[in-house]
């Protein structure tokens, strides 16, 4: 399994020709997590992906731990973010076990590559504390930039995997539906669901514009209000019964 992880490690790295959707969206959605959610006492965090992440939540909680199942990942990030304070440990998402309870968990942009989505859910409800948070970031396959594809002519099925979600080992796309009636299904009520990055063109177009910091914040800022329609997927969630 390790080794399986460790081959996606190319598209973790700045030259990957989708970096730019990974730049916006992983500096964006940590960000809108602290405005939501003001509790800043513990964090679970499942997975280092592009270390963007890792290194906002580091700065602002008491405690952050983070799983992650690639051990070349993990090395990536620490020479990348040597001074990073948060607590990483090579484990499985599957079979990981702590007896600590946690305020948050954050799963950003992890279900669409694992095996059994339920069985993570699942298996990471006995981690959070009474009263506590989940928040699962995922990709829309029903984003505005893929409808425009699909309207075009380009794009048979908005809800296949395009090579760039093959690079970085995908293997699902989601939509609003889909992702409510997964965390429903795992027992989890929404409490909050947002959009992340309006993407009007596709990565290379964009590139070409060459848009400032402030046109691509704004795409963001105005996305939040229409998930359906946007790259991304964020929720807030609790758990609705434990068993």
């Amino acid at each position: 399994m390790a080794n399986l992880l460790d081959s996606f490690i190319p598209a973790y790295r700045p030259e990957f020709p989708y970096a730019l959707d990974n730049e916006i969206m992983l500096s964006w959605y940590p960000n809108r997590i602290l405005e939501l959610h003001q509790n800043r006492g513990s964090l679970l965090e499942f997975g280092l992906g592009h270390g963007y992440t890792t290194k906002i939540f580091s700065e602002h909680f008491a405690r952050h731990l983070v799983i992650d199942g690639s051990g070349s990942v993990i090395r990536q990030f620490r020479e990348q973010y040597p001074d990073c304070k948060a607590d990483i440990q090579e484990a499985l998402f599957e079979t990981f076990q702590t007896t600590e309870k946690f305020d948050v968990i954050v799963m950003g942009f992890i279900l669409e590559h694992v095996d059994s989505p339920q069985r993570i859910l699942g298996h990471a409800k006995q981690f959070l504390r009474p009263g506590g948070r989940c928040f699962i970031a995922v990709p829309n396959g029903e984003s505005l930039h893929r409808r425009i594809g699909k309207a075009a002519g380009l794009l048979d099925d908005m809800m296949k995997l395009g090579a760039g979600d093959i690079a970085l080992g995908h293997q699902r796309q989601y939509s609003r539906e889909v992702l409510q009636q997964e965390l429903t299904s795992a027992g989890y009520r929404t409490v909050h669901c947002e959009g992340i990055f309006l993407k009007p063109l596709t990565t290379s177009q964009l590139t070409t514009l060459q848009l400032n910091k402030e046109i691509l914040t704004a795409l963001c800022t105005v996305g939040i209000n229409y998930p359906e329609l946007c790259c991304g997927l964020l929720v807030e969630a609790e758990i609705r019964w434990r068993p």
